[in-house]
């Protein structure tokens, strides 16, 4: 644990899990604290992740689930001919715009999840072979995702930038907070 999570008010589960999801994107910002955008794009190891396409790749995530949550297309649709451009910037995209966005896409889950009559609220899984047939799954079950997605990546941040400048974590938020 790198950053504390205040405790919620009692029984704001909403509050609690929205807490959870944005300490996560908070590790994955700061992974880009004083690089450029060269080298946030760069992969320092065998792996094509850079920093760059991590935080465009979570932000897009993100604003796909949200959108269907409200019965909407994400934002961009993704298939086997462009995938691979969801975790690399591309088309005069730099950090700044990605961050920039995915702030944006923040706003939007909260007020989905705050204005939800309840958590328990579902909404279908898009057709897609790897979910069950006419699957459906609640905004709890949305914000966990989002949690343990956003989570994953945020420990792939990391270790890329460990490798790039030896920060760690800790010194990234010790930067953050001045």
């Amino acid at each position: 644990m790198v950053t504390h999570v205040p405790a919620e008010a009692h029984g704001d589960e909403r509050g609690a899990l929205l807490s959870f999801l944005e300490e996560q994107r908070g590790g994955i910002r700061r992974s880009v604290l004083g690089l450029t955008d060269e080298q946030a794009s760069s992969h320092p190891s065998a792996s094509e992740l850079s920093l760059a396409g991590l935080i465009k790749h979570v932000a897009e995530v993100e604003q796909g689930w949200v959108a269907r949550a409200k019965g909407e297309q994400p934002a961009v649709a993704r298939d086997q001919s462009n995938w691979h451009e969801c975790f690399v910037l591309v088309d005069g995209e730099t950090v700044e715009s990605q961050l920039a966005y995915w702030e944006k896409v923040a706003a939007e889950t909260e007020s989905l999840i705050r204005s939800a009559p309840s958590l328990d609220d579902t909404f279908a899984l898009p057709d897609q072979p790897w979910f069950p047939p006419e699957g459906r799954v609640s905004l709890r079950w949305l914000l966990l995702h989002l949690i343990r997605e956003t989570a994953r990546h945020a420990g792939h941040a990391d270790i890329i930038r460990e490798s790039l400048d030896g920060r760690t974590a800790f010194e990234l938020v010790a930067m953050a907070q001045g």
